[in-house]
């Protein structure tokens, strides 16, 4: 690709290094190790890093320049997995910025990431997913954040889950969604409402509490032809243009202190990398949806 002064690259926005107070800070947290099927997403928060040259600053819609923001990469997280990696992580995720992005890596990282983000607020704190399941399972794997967020002190009443698709959960774990009093908006239910609107549904249920508000875009709610990259996805998830909306609008929010984009493998991406530089866009929407707060 040749270099234009007058087109800067979003990765050189990323790599530069500014003082001041941290807007927007990026952490790679690549765990994989306890993923139920197998997948190389440790390898993802280095390849969104190089998408990220695929695009520019400027979003043209909002008439922002992420570029005016101070952004700072905090690099990857070494060996997050288990408890010590975890404890890891949430040191990381502590740092002092108005909005942490942190790259996946599968989706066992929401628990860390936001028990880090929050810390002795998570009480009071608030947890968007958009996700095809529930993530309830029992033990400790990509597939049971949200019930060991709520076990470690999260009300589950404060949980939305969009996006949850059929023949994507059993019986079990939706009879312990409801009793946990999770909310929520299945992939039908979006069918008929704009994503505008059931974002403001949801800003408000976690945000009820009056704590943080952490938002997990599991990227395997949309639909498998926009995310091959994404060994859980079905035909018939959302559109990648929803969740690139839902970004700006997390991103947007002065209740969202920290995102967390998850379960993307770039080794099984498309020739054209269609999901990692989906992963990047989400990246630039929700510092589009900073930069208009």
């Amino acid at each position: 690709m040749t270099d234009d002064p007058r087109w800067p690259r979003a990765s050189a926005w990323l790599a530069r290094e500014d003082d001041g107070p941290v807007d927007l800070a990026l952490l790679g947290v690549p765990a994989h190790r306890t993923s139920i099927s197998p997948t190389g997403a440790d390898a993802t928060p280095a390849a969104i890093r190089e998408a990220l040259a695929r695009y520019s600053t400027y979003s043209w819609t909002h008439d922002v320049d992420v570029a005016d923001l101070n952004a700072v990469d905090l690099g990857d997280v070494t060996e997050p997995d288990g408890p010590e990696g975890e404890a890891r992580v949430m040191a990381a995720a502590s740092a002092d910025a108005r909005l942490l992005v942190a790259l996946g890596g599968d989706n066992s990282i929401t628990y860390s990431v936001m028990a880090g983000v929050c810390g002795d607020r998570l009480a009071d704190a608030g947890l968007i997913t958009l996700d095809a399941h529930h993530d309830l399972r029992d033990g400790e794997s990509n597939g049971s954040p949200v019930r060991r967020l709520v076990e470690a002190g999260l009300a589950g009443s404060r949980v939305v889950q969009i996006g949850i698709n059929d023949f994507s959960n059993s019986r079990e774990y939706v009879a312990r969604a409801r009793e946990m009093g999770i909310t929520v908006i299945t992939r039908d239910a979006l069918r008929r409402r704009p994503i505008d609107d059931v974002m403001v549904e949801a800003l408000g249920i976690a945000g009820s509490g009056g704590g943080p508000i952490h938002v997990d875009l599991d990227v395997d709610v949309c639909d498998r032809s926009v995310v091959p990259a994404c060994p859980a996805a079905a035909p018939g998830g959302i559109s990648a243009d929803e969740l690139r909306q839902v970004a700006f609008h997390a991103g947007r929010s002065p209740r969202v202190s920290s995102i967390d984009i998850t379960e993307i493998d770039a080794g099984k991406d498309a020739p054209d990398l269609r999901t990692v530089r989906l992963g990047a866009l989400l990246i630039l929407e929700a510092a589009a949806g900073l930069a208009c707060r």
